[in-house]
Order: C-alpha cells, then sequence, then structure tokens
C-alpha cells in the first residue's frame, strides 16, 4: 500500500487530459492516469513520476480491474478528474445499441461505479490534505443537445446530473462539480471549413487552446466553496 494522495486523471495520455497532467505534476501534486492505447506520452509521463495505468472504461470487467488496482495501491485520494471520453457518432457503422451501451458505460458508468468505489479513499484524502474533488468532464452538448452524436450528447448529460446527485451524497468531504467545454483545440485531421464553421459557432471566434480546460481544473481544485456546479468554457456559444 502507497501513502501518497495522488489525483487521478482518466484519459490523462492525450489532449487535455494531458496537459492537466503535466500541469498538475508541475504544481506538486501526486497524478495518477490511465490511458487506453499505448502513446509515446505515456514514456514522458513516467519519467515524471506519473503512475500511468493501462485501463478500457466501455466494459464492467474494465471498470472493476481499474478500481481493485487503485484500492490496492492507495489509501487515499486528493480527487478523480474523470475525462476519459469515446467521440463515436450515430453516423458511423455501428449498431445502435452497442453505441449507446459503449457511450454510456465510458462517460456514465465508469464514473458512477468509480466515485461509489472511492468514497473512502475520498474522505481519507480530504482529511489528510482538507480538501478532495470530484470532476467531471462533460461537454457543451449535455445542455443543448446533438444531431450528429446523439448517444454521446445523452451520455453526457448522464454524467452532468451525477455532479449534482453526488455532490450531495459527499458534502462536505468531497467537492463535486462539472467543466462543460465547447471547441478546446481542433484535431490534426481537421480542414479549414469544419475549423471555420466551429469557430463561427461562438461569439469569441476562438480556438482557446487545452490551457483554458488546464485552468478551470486548477480553480476547481483550489476553490473552497463551490459543489454541484458547472463551469462552462464555450466562447459564449450559448448565446448565438
Amino acid at each position: 500500500m502507497i501513502h501518497d494522495v495522488p489525483i487521478i486523471i482518466t484519459g490523462g495520455a492525450q489532449r487535455l487530459g494531458l496537459a492537466c497532467a503535466k500541469a498538475l505534476v508541475e504544481d506538486g501534486h501526486q497524478v495518477v492516469i490511465t490511458y487506453r492505447r499505448n502513446k509515446p506520452s505515456i514514456v514522458e509521463l513516467e519519467e515524471r513520476g506519473v503512475h500511468c495505468i493501462r485501463a478500457d472504461f466501455s466494459s464492467q470487467s474494465g471498470v472493476d480491474e481499474f478500481i481493485a488496482q487503485i484500492q490496492q495501491r492507495y489509501n487515499a485520494l486528493r480527487g478523480i478528474i474523470h475525462n476519459a471520453s469515446d467521440w463515436q457518432s450515430e453516423a458511423e457503422d455501428i449498431d445502435p445499441s452497442e453505441l449507446m451501451e459503449r457511450m454510456w458505460y465510458v462517460h456514465v458508468f465508469a464514473p458512477y461505479r468509480m466515485n461509489l468505489a472511492f468514497e473512502a479513499l475520498l474522505s481519507a484524502g480530504s482529511v489528510r490534505k482538507g480538501k478532495a474533488d470530484i470532476i467531471h468532464m462533460t461537454d457543451y452538448v449535455a445542455e443543448k443537445g446533438s444531431g450528429k452524436h446523439i448517444a454521446y450528447a445523452a451520455s453526457k448529460a448522464g454524467l452532468a446530473n451525477l455532479t449534482c446527485s453526488f455532490a450531495k451524497r459527499y458534502a462536505p468531504l468531497v467537492n463535486v462539480n462539472s467543466i462543460a467545454p465547447s471547441l478546446l483545440m481542433f484535431n490534426p485531421e481537421d480542414d479549414e471549413e469544419y475549423r471555420q464553421q466551429a469557430l463561427n459557432k461562438s461569439l469569441l471566434h476562438q480556438e482557446p487552446g487545452e490551457q483554458e480546460g488546464v485552468l478551470a481544473v486548477k480553480y476547481i481544485l483550489e476553490n473552497r466553496y463551490m459543489t454541484g456546479r458547472t463551469l462552462s468554457l464555450d466562447g459564449g456559444r450559448h448565446l448565438v
């Protein structure tokens, strides 16, 4: 049993999860990340002292295996950032029932199961560190819906609702909040037409980058008087 009090970041090997892992290590936190596929970033993170665990949250067995590893290794947690995500859509050649099941497992069941399983570890972390946090990475579409990613949007809405329920369950020892990004960064394969259309959806017409998400995470981790709330990172998209 290791006596560190880490912050877990699911899906921490790329994009926003990776940026958060690096930033939190630089701030002196012990960090654990999960990853689904091996990436060059894993070597870099391990060199920085990050505990990297391969995990697949698209099935109950994958979730349970990860929980067992954490419970065997740690006796307290400073927080969990539920960042792992899947972006499949109805336009792909996937059976609708399989698509919804996968979205629900990754975005709802895995956070739900982990939050319950780690209650004692989070409570212990709160006592030892003065505060513990659960952060759910939801999405702008949880509120507005999506005609192209229906199952994805529904599952992110489920995750957003978990924020309220777990905030009630775990107060006052554990704060539970959400971050709901819209566009933060493009993928390299996104063409110019798509990029312009996406930029025009918000008032600020920006690709702000992952650091805006990192700043939101740091704010929640430092804030002591907010729970059951959502920080919206959408550039004013809701007003367009």
